[in-house]
């Protein structure tokens, strides 16, 4: 198998998968990874056996659990902040190799890698050692000792849409806490995910503290099944996560489920439309809508909603679509042909109920290869339609009018999901107390996106858990308390 490149960069060890920390050759068969914006195959990679799977978990439980989970967390902090420091310097490959199998936008992938990424886990190693530390407490017979040990064995499932953010949401505070890790990374992540493992590897963990496997969902099965593991932290869809949960309940396995959403911006009426576009430009928009906590509702006052549709209409016509690693574009193609499928049902669905498109809906004109979809806005959307109660997971928008304030946070809160969410006013004291009332896991007020530095996760069918700040850390332990009784002397 030939070593191949993406527009000069390196893919590395195509053949191999790293187990414990090693690399070895990889037992599963081939794959070809496509482009999303040509259809065409740009790579030919090796694929983790189901055995290789079942050795990682063995190499994580007999020897990660002594190697690693046994090291202070000063050593450990040590470790990870040079596999970090390798992930950093190596931004611009990372977002060439996830652009060109993803459709990633380099553009998208710089904000994602050098903000997001990094923030999240220099946050997690600044924390780390005094949240990990011994805590005494005065009990009742004498002093208590709390302590925060090593949840055990990890399993951590990433998505293909944002896989070196989780790398620092989930696997680095997996890492600190000193639990080893086995990453399951998306079958649609290869390049990526290739360039993480040889800073891994690079980096030179103790052997069996980290596995990462780009597999099948036959493989997150056997993973997520093996009796030695302790803990699987999952971000994905809905059916995946109930396929988790079957598999860990009867052994009680902990979980931590990071799921989908429908979230909701809520424009009050003394918000300055200008200000919320250009917001939901990035926070409704980016991606190609392929991001769980997107704000794919938008909520505007009835009085002002023709003069909020034309405002957004006009941006959202305004994207430049293109090729993912042309340095301009800001929207590229959806993952694969199921993604366009998908999102192209959804809008026929939309049409059907009775919705209405003033912004995109089409292919774009001169794409005749790729799965490439415009970037949509809708109006006369139904509050009880498919489209303002499914996640799309694609570029389609749903714009919502509602009467007064109390009718803006019921409709927010008309979800099963509860990811993410926004307010937006100039009254920042109200916009505070009407984001206390909207049942969701996160809400920015004037702002998208959580802050990486605190805690992050979903209530409702979201999922449940937290990935950011001590929270997010302390996900990956247990509390054990060690009572002191008095001495004979």
């Amino acid at each position: 198998m030939s070593e191949p490149s993406v527009s000069g960069v390196p893919v590395p060890h195509p053949n191999d998968v790293l187990l414990g920390g090693d690399w070895v050759r990889a037992q599963g068969g081939l794959r070809d990874v496509p482009s999303p914006s040509t259809e065409e195959s740009i790579a030919t990679v090796g694929l983790p056996s189901i055995e290789q799977a079942t050795e990682a978990v063995r190499l994580a439980a007999e020897i990660g659990m002594q190697s690693w989970a046994t090291l202070p967390v000063a050593d450990r902090v040590s470790y990870v902040s040079r596999f970090c420091d390798l992930l950093e310097s190596r931004h611009s490959e990372l977002g060439v190799l996830w652009a060109a199998e993803s459709g990633m936008s380099l553009r998208h992938a710089r904000v994602m890698h050098s903000h997001a990424a990094r923030t999240a886990w220099r946050s997690s190693l600044a924390i780390a050692e005094a949240t990990l530390a011994d805590e005494v407490r005065q009990g009742v017979p004498g002093k208590v000792i709390v302590r925060h040990e090593p949840a055990g064995v990890v399993v951590g499932i990433i998505p293909y849409n944002g896989p070196v953010v989780s790398i620092g949401t989930k696997i680095v505070p997996a890492l600190l806490a000193g639990c080893p890790v086995i990453v399951k990374g998306s079958s649609d992540s290869q390049l990526v995910m290739r360039m993480v493992s040889e800073c891994a590897a690079e980096a030179g963990f103790p052997r069996g503290a980290i596995s990462i496997l780009c597999g099948s969902p036959t493989v997150a099965r056997v993973l997520t099944s093996d009796p030695r593991v302790d803990l699987v932290s999952f971000t994905g869809g809905e059916a995946a996560a109930k396929d988790v949960i079957n598999a860990t309940h009867d052994r009680f396995a902990r979980t931590h489920l990071e799921l989908g959403g429908k979230s909701a911006a809520l424009v009050l009426p003394d918000a300055e439309f200008d200000q919320v576009v250009k917001v939901l430009r990035l926070g409704s928009g980016a991606g190609a809508g392929q991001i769980c906590a997107l704000l794919s509702r938008v909520l505007v006052p009835r009085e002002r909603f023709e003069e909020f549709a034309e405002k957004m209409s006009t941006v959202w016509d305004g994207f430049r679509i293109g090729d993912p690693l042309d340095p301009d574009t800001t929207i590229g193609p959806l993952l694969n042909k199921a993604a366009y499928d998908r999102t192209l049902q959804f809008l026929q669905t939309a049409l059907a109920e009775g919705g209405r498109v003033v912004a995109g809906g089409r292919r774009p004109e001169g794409f005749d290869k790729g799965w490439y979809f415009t970037p949509t806005l809708m109006v006369d959307v139904r509050r009880d339609s498919t489209l303002a109660q499914e996640e799309v997971f694609g570029p389609i928008v749903a714009l919502l009018p509602y009467d007064g304030i109390e009718d803006g946070i019921s409709l927010a809160n008309d979800s099963r999901f509860g990811l993410s969410g926004a307010v937006f006013t100039e009254d920042v004291e109200l916009g505070i107390e009407v984001a206390a009332r909207i049942r969701t896991g996160a809400v920015g007020v004037n702002m998208f996106g959580p802050d990486m530095t605190a805690p992050w996760g979903g209530v409702k069918e979201s999922g449940w858990g937290r990935e950011g700040g001590l929270e997010g850390l302390l996900e990956f332990t247990e509390v054990k308390q060690i009572a002191l009784g008095p001495t004979s002397h």
